[in-house]
């Protein structure tokens, strides 16, 4: 198969994704709101919660995920062939990193900027271990 059809049909996958996906995890899953305030605004302080540019914002978002689609993708590819690889990456991008990714940050607004493990462990759990 040529990789060029490949190619169309992996952007085309990932366009659909966003476009449609996307905005149905947005409103009927996360049910997004524009109005409220990011912990940048309403906890700025200058060192940890400073609001910027967007996209500078992507670029940092960006670079945290791609971690591990490098890596799993080629192991794939390696044991199983190269269309298992293409389904991975494809449909893994639309839908798990992409839900998970913006799970995580709708999660972590939500709760005033704290991490995930700091919104999954329950406050009286640190008093014990601590």
């Amino acid at each position: 198969m040529n990789s060029a059809i490949v190619l169309v049909f992996a952007v085309a996958a990932m366009l659909c994704g966003y476009l449609f996906y996307s905005k149905f995890i947005a409103t009927k899953i996360l049910a997004l709101d524009n109005s409220i305030p990011t912990p940048a605004h309403t906890m700025k302080d200058g060192v940890d919660y400073i609001p910027t540019n967007k996209y500078v914002l992507w670029g940092h978002h960006f670079t945290s995920v791609a971690g591990a689609a490098p890596i799993i993708g080629p192991a794939i590819a390696v044991i199983w062939g190269w269309v298992p690889a293409i389904i991975w990456v494809v449909l893994g991008t639309i839908f798990m990193a992409g839900v998970h990714d913006m799970s995580a940050i709708w999660a972590s607004m939500r709760n005033r900027g704290q991490s995930i493990g700091s919104i999954a462990v329950p406050s009286w759990v640190h008093v014990y271990v601590a």
